[in-house]
């Protein structure tokens, strides 16, 4: 859907879930933030925390799902949508199905692994018994942006590491 189709509310909240990306990458995880809404209000929001909390299903869309299942007292989040600033990935579009998400909005592609539309579309799947409408592209640059930013600086430091480790290494062999 071209980003002239979103509303002015759907601006608004993925501009939340782009704050929540920023709080993120505060804390060392890869930037992405989520935000659910029922009604016009937000039930739930979340955001990465994979690398923190040691566990592999932490994205932000399984832990605004979490959320939301406990301030609705229930796993079937009907009449909803999702806000997240990239593409869900397998295990993320497959939580929303199971949650019974009816729309998902999405900023950034994840052109390695994104399950609604780039590398492939569980949201479409026959094998699904669930169908969720897909969104995509709604603030594309600041979300894709956002990201790009966070990896480039994170090569960077890795690469930073690497010469002084190296500098060290020589320093020692010398002594």
């Amino acid at each position: 859907m071209p980003e002239n189709h979103f509303t002015a509310q759907d601006e608004l909240f993925m501009r939340r879930a782009i704050e929540l990306a920023s709080q993120a990458e505060d804390n060392g995880e890869v930037p992405v933030g989520a935000v659910l809404v029922k009604d016009g209000n937000i039930i739930a929001e979340g955001w990465n925390r994979s690398i923190g909390g040691h566990d592999a299903t932490a994205h932000a869309e399984v832990e605004t799902l979490r959320k939301a299942g406990q301030t609705l007292k229930n796993y079937r989040l009907l009449d909803t949508t999702l806000y997240v600033t990239l593409e869900p990935c397998p295990m993320c579009a497959g939580a929303l199905l199971h949650s019974r998400v009816k729309r998902i909005v999405f900023g950034a592609p994840d052109l390695k692994s994104g399950a609604a539309g780039t590398v492939l579309n569980l949201f479409e799947s026959q094998a699904s018994y669930h169908y969720a409408d897909v969104d995509s592209g709604l603030l594309e640059n600041e979300c894709r942006e956002q990201l790009q930013a966070f990896f480039k600086r994170r090569r960077k430091e890795i690469k930073e590491k690497r010469k002084q480790e190296r500098l060290l290494d020589e320093k020692e062999s010398r002594s």
